[in-house]
């Protein structure tokens, strides 16, 4: 894993303790599901849990630690996930441009191997940090904290963390975020909610994305709420078009009501 313009000066400051990799936590489990442990060769069901517990376990502690700086700085976070090719890089960039005026924006970027989509994101005028997570499927708690040991957080701000193209392995871990955002296209599937059902449990809001294609797509918008409200009935739902700008008033007055909300939290302490 690499983060783009990291120094060795950041990996033991944040909350002043030293929490890296002290579990053995490491990340070639990544390449078998959430946590990969399931066809590891000699280990019992019983010892192949209790790896995963514990790997989730010190994630949720760096995710809380992440969770009280950004409070205490008054920044939202929302962590953005979704299949390859749903438009979100596309959505981000377009949101971070019209977001400026409101608030300072600042981008953690989660890619397997580029840095394509945080040079994107850069040409929008936003703080953009890299993280490359190499065979990791996913971003966790860890990798965050080291990114934002690069950054400045402006109080008032709303930090993005676009998470790697998966439905899979982003939903259980905790990166310390307000709350996961999971993106999908009207050119995918809607039975996308009832496949990967625990990302969308997980998610506060479903942004459906690409609706300028719906009359060309067969893509039942009323079945993908259903599914997405079957397997969490509390879930946001929003359509737009990242391309021309359809419904981005809703999503950028989610944003606007979240932060908020995040600011007020702030100023009580």
């Amino acid at each position: 894993m690499t983060i783009e313009g990291e120094s060795h000066g950041h990996d033991h400051h944040h909350h002043g303790h030293d929490h890296h990799h002290e579990h053995g936590h490491d990340h070639h489990h990544h390449d078998h599901g959430p946590l990969g442990a399931a066809h590891a060769p000699g280990l019992s069901p019983a010892r192949i849990v209790e790896i995963e517990e514990n790997i989730l376990a010190h994630n949720d502690h760096l995710a809380a630690h992440n969770r009280e700086d950004l409070a205490a700085a008054g920044v939202l976070a929302l962590n953005l996930v979704s299949s390859p090719g749903s438009g979100k890089t596309t959505l981000l960039a377009r949101t971070a441009r019209d977001l400026a005026a409101r608030a300072p924006i600042t981008v953690i970027e989660g890619d397997q191997q580029t840095s394509l989509d945080a040079d994107r994101i850069r040409e929008t005028g936003a703080r953009a940090v890299q993280v490359n997570t190499g065979k990791g499927c996913h971003l966790d708690a860890d990798m965050v904290r080291r990114a934002l040991g690069t950054l400045e957080m402006e109080p008032g701000g709303v930090l993005f963390i676009e998470n790697v193209g998966n439905l899979v392995c982003p939903a259980g871990f905790d990166l310390g975020e307000a709350a996961k955002v999971v993106i999908l296209s009207v050119t995918e599937g809607e039975d996308k909610p009832i496949k990967y059902p625990d990302m969308f449990a997980a998610a506060r809001l479903m942004v459906l994305n690409k609706s300028d294609l719906l009359p060309y797509v067969p893509f039942d918008v009323e079945k993908c709420i259903a599914y997405a409200r079957q397997v969490n009935p509390n879930i946001g739902v929003l359509t737009v078009s990242a391309l021309t700008g359809e419904g981005l008033d809703k999503w950028y007055a989610w944003i606007e009501a979240l932060r908020a909300e995040r600011a007020a939290l702030a100023a009580a302490g």
